[in-house]
């Protein structure tokens, strides 16, 4: 029996000022994407994930511990509580980034992911943080991920997560495959003229050495007051052949939607067989520095 699955992202500019109140911020957001999941649902989506920490703006932009209000415990926070209803409500596997509050003073970038009915499954925490700088000072504001790479079993998919800079990163890609992940969301916020030759590149290019398929999502607009540049919007879904197949505008809201037929990912593995024919035994490489760096402390 086929197995075909409707899937979307959710695109959503920030409708209100960074300097405006948290909560007054969050409330927008939350509103914005809570008509945008509803408008999911009537399109029949059944796998869905929203973008990296959707109901904020990319705050990451500035230093400033007032954002650290916007955290809060994964799965016991608000949000997460709100999310798994709504999962339930329309029977819809959602990935849900979230910025996690795990214990005073430490804090991830995570996505939790919810099955169909709600429960709630497990959570992805963002590994690759990168080096603060100007308009992106994640390193204030994110512990490295320490939860590996895990792959969620839920009513309609294997699925796994891969949030932002994470993408730029093979290693991890190829280990969620080795998983058995069937489709990897990468939930980002990105601007124009610094990666956005790599975003149509890099993604598909996991989706053929790993064989699976890719939802890759983005922000789209600008936020004041920061000036870090255009968040491009052009999210998209890949396949296994590394074929772009649905992909958003660049400046509207919107919710991206493709129907995955899962059983090309067996064809194309029969095809390509990128599994059988590692030579795992010839990359001690990857880990050597690691471990004499190790060694010496």
């Amino acid at each position: 029996m086929p197995r075909n699955v409707r899937c979307g992202l959710i695109q959503a500019s920030s409708p209100l000022s960074s300097d405006r109140p948290l909560q007054a911020i969050k409330k927008a957001m939350m509103d914005k994407h809570l008509k945008l999941i509803e408008e999911a649902a009537k399109k029949k989506v059944r796998v869905l994930c929203l973008q990296e920490l959707f109901y904020g703006p990319y705050f990451c932009a500035e230093q400033d511990v007032r954002w650290y209000e916007l955290a809060e415990a994964v799965p016991e926070g608000p949000t997460v509580k709100l999310m798994q209803k709504i999962a339930a409500k329309h029977r819809m596997v959602m990935v849900v980034p979230v910025y996690e509050e795990h214990m005073a003073g430490v804090y991830f970038n995570t996505a939790a992911v919810l099955d169909a009915d709600g429960t709630y499954l497990g959570k992805y925490r963002k590994h690759h943080i990168p080096h603060c700088h100007p308009g992106f000072w994640e390193k204030f504001y994110f512990t490295p991920g320490d939860l590996g790479y895990p792959v969620f079993d839920t009513k309609y998919a294997r699925v796994g997560v891969y949030i932002c800079y994470d993408r730029h990163f093979p290693e991890g890609a190829r280990i969620l495959g080795l998983n058995g992940a069937e489709i990897v969301f990468n939930p980002s916020a990105t601007v124009a003229g610094l990666s956005e030759y790599l975003w149509e590149l890099e993604q598909p290019a996991h989706a053929v050495a790993n064989g699976y398929f890719v939802g890759a999502i983005n922000r789209v607009g600008t936020e004041k007051p920061w000036n870090i540049g255009e968040f491009y919007g052009k999210s998209y879904f890949c396949d296994p052949r590394g074929k772009i197949i649905a992909q958003g505008s660049r400046k509207q809201d919107e919710v991206v939607v493709a129907d995955l037929d899962l059983d090309l990912i067996t064809e194309v593995r029969k095809v390509w067989q990128f599994f059988r024919d590692r030579r795992p035994e010839t990359y001690f490489a990857l880990t050597e520095q690691s471990r004499q760096a190790a060694a010496a402390d």
